[in-house]
């Protein structure tokens, strides 16, 4: 198994990771003190150790600590510096493209409209992208838990700004007790307006949520899709359309969807024929950057150099970049991969 470095040099996509989980721990201290938010710890290291989910039960537990993340990103400031610094981030960790998801009408709370939070996340995106060279996109998200006509809303806001660079919409939150089929005509509204879907599901809840997510969201893309080897059929499915899972496995491991690394279904998965990208999903909060996801990739399922360059190409490909983009982006993959 190649080094950690080696991974970090492995030119890489990070489909699925969020703003509210990804923040510096300086950052995170820097601006709890200038909006008077509390937090547990004092020093960076100390936040850092603070963040990381090591005591949750489930998938609610883990979300508990996004609380205090959001209550910082109220501000179009802080937005677009954290965007930027995941930017610089994820390009020292060998991320040739980036797609952040956040949910806007979390930073709305001291006044924002929707508009302004999604425009403030796409400039920090566009700074550090002129900065790194790093190709970025915006994912939308909805909440489970949130009214359905919110979701709609978040939905439209999305695609008018299609042109800052928003790829996509998701829904995320707690499947267990939410099902995503009430928000079902915002994922019409980001549809029609020619973005792409993804959908958290087969995580906290079983593959009838896999199911939901594509029959009723439209998805392109399931996020975690940890639960779908419980359906062969769906699995097929699934296999057979070459549906991109989202696999995330720290935070898998996190929130007790299984019990240890080598008991995740990516082994499984490609044996099974599935199409597979490594996402991170939260920084802070796992403790992970997509390089370390990787390692542990490696480790667990015994993954080959083949393998690995596998999931790397499956990255680019599934980005919901356009077309162009994605071909010149993969290419510059494929020649960073011939010489490593």
């Amino acid at each position: 198994m190649p080094d950690r470095a080696w991974f970090r040099r492995l030119p890489k996509a990070e489909l699925h990771v969020h703003l509210d989980g990804s923040l510096r721990p300086a950052t995170l201290l820097e601006l709890a003190r200038a909006t008077r938010v509390e937090l547990p710890a004092t020093t960076p290291e100390a936040v850092r150790r603070a963040f990381r989910v090591d005591d949750a039960r489930n998938l609610a537990d883990y979300l508990k600590r996004f609380d205090t993340t959001v209550a910082v990103l109220q501000t179009p400031e802080a937005l677009t510096r954290v965007a930027r610094e995941m930017v610089i981030d994820a390009d020292a960790d060998g991320v040739r493209y980036l797609e952040v998801r956040y949910c806007p009408v979390l930073s709305t709370a001291g006044g924002l409209s929707l508009d302004e939070v999604i425009t403030a996340i796409a400039r920090g995106l566009g700074e550090g992208a002129v900065e790194c060279g790093t190709t970025t996109g915006i994912i939308c998200c909805t909440l489970r838990h949130l009214d359905p006509g919110i979701s709609d809303a978040i939905a439209e806001a999305a695609v008018r700004h299609r042109r800052l660079g928003v790829v996509g919409f998701d829904i995320a939150g707690g499947e267990a007790t939410h099902p995503a089929k009430p928000h079902r005509h915002a994922f019409e509204i980001a549809a029609r307006g020619h973005l792409g879907i993804t959908v958290h599901a087969g995580e906290a809840a079983g593959p009838e949520s896999v199911a939901e997510a594509l029959f009723d969201c439209r998805a392109n893309r399931i996020g975690h899709g940890t639960r779908l080897g419980e359906d062969p059929d769906l699995l097929a499915y699934v296999r057979d359309r070459e549906i991109p899972i989202e696999i995330n496995l720290t935070s898998n491991l996190q929130t007790r969807v299984v019990p240890d690394a080598r008991h995740h279904p990516l082994r499984r998965y490609l044996d099974a024929g599935l199409t597979l990208v490594l996402s991170s999903d939260n920084w802070l909060m796992s403790d992970v950057t997509l390089s370390s996801e990787y390692a542990l990739a490696g480790r667990a399922a015994k993954l080959t150099r083949r393998e690995i360059e596998g999931l790397v190409r499956n990255g680019f490909h599934a980005a919901f970049a356009p077309r162009p983009v994605r071909e010149a982006i993969a290419e510059e993959a494929r020649a960073r991969l011939e010489v490593m």
